[in-house]
């Protein structure tokens, strides 16, 4: 936990540094510079804590979507999760530059967020229980409920440019971070898709029903995602 958190104050200083190089000289190659800086901060990023992980993994875990449909989730929650900071960023600017200590949380935001997921983890148990069909958006609706938490280093990144008067500069590389936050996301979810179509083949060559096993994955499934989001509460 101590090298997660070294971790996170690293990134934010380097953040913080690129930032305050460009405000000094607004030099296009440093603006260029980081747009790879974004991209690799972003995915090591994505790997601490938060960020959606587990809600995904979950959800992609009992859904029964295949590759493509489950990177695409993945990427609506990185797009959800980057562009809530920069709107919060741009739409409370001169409160938020008073403290960019504490830049990075959205309480009220997050409380919705957090309520969303455990309703829609409610309705996956009992889907399950039922043995109904999927909904149609029901991913996007997950993806979205996820991402709604503000990505906190890009709203850091967003207010210190803001402040400084290069919201350009906080936006190319909210944009970098969205890239960057994808590809760990994407990974994740080709993680679980191939983790679970191989408990489901194992299960499936010692005599159960196919069809069982994922509505058990979807009960299982929707039993955490109620638990991440009741736990928010606690």
């Amino acid at each position: 936990m101590e090298f997660l958190v070294g971790l996170q104050q690293w990134i934010r200083a380097a953040v913080g540094d690129q930032l305050a190089g460009f405000g000094a000289s607004h030099d296009v190659a440093l603006l260029t510079a980081m747009v790879p800086l974004g991209i690799a901060f972003g995915a090591i990023h994505a790997l601490t804590p938060g960020h959606g992980k587990t809600i995904l993994a979950s959800y992609v875990a009992g859904s029964g979507h295949g590759l493509a449909r489950s990177i695409g989730v993945a990427t609506l929650l990185a797009a959800t999760h980057v562009v809530s900071a920069v709107v919060l960023a741009l739409a409370g600017a001169p409160l938020l530059a008073r403290t960019l200590a504490g830049a990075g949380r959205a309480d009220a935001i997050e409380a919705a967020s957090r309520g969303l997921i455990a309703v829609i983890g409610l309705w996956l148990l009992l889907r399950a229980i039922r043995g109904s069909r999927h909904l149609h958006g029901e991913g996007p609706a997950v993806a979205v409920a996820a991402g709604l938490v503000p990505c906190p280093l890009t709203l850091f990144a967003m207010v210190y440019a803001i402040s400084r008067g290069i919201p350009e500069a906080g936006l190319v590389f909210a944009a970098a971070m969205l890239v960057g936050i994808g590809i760990t996301l994407a990974a994740v979810a080709t993680l679980t898709v191939l983790a679970r179509d191989r408990v489901v083949a194992f299960l499936a060559r010692h005599g159960a029903s196919v069809t069982l096993a994922a509505r058990w994955l979807d009960g299982i499934a929707g039993f955490l995602l109620i638990l991440l989001g009741v736990a928010a509460f606690l």
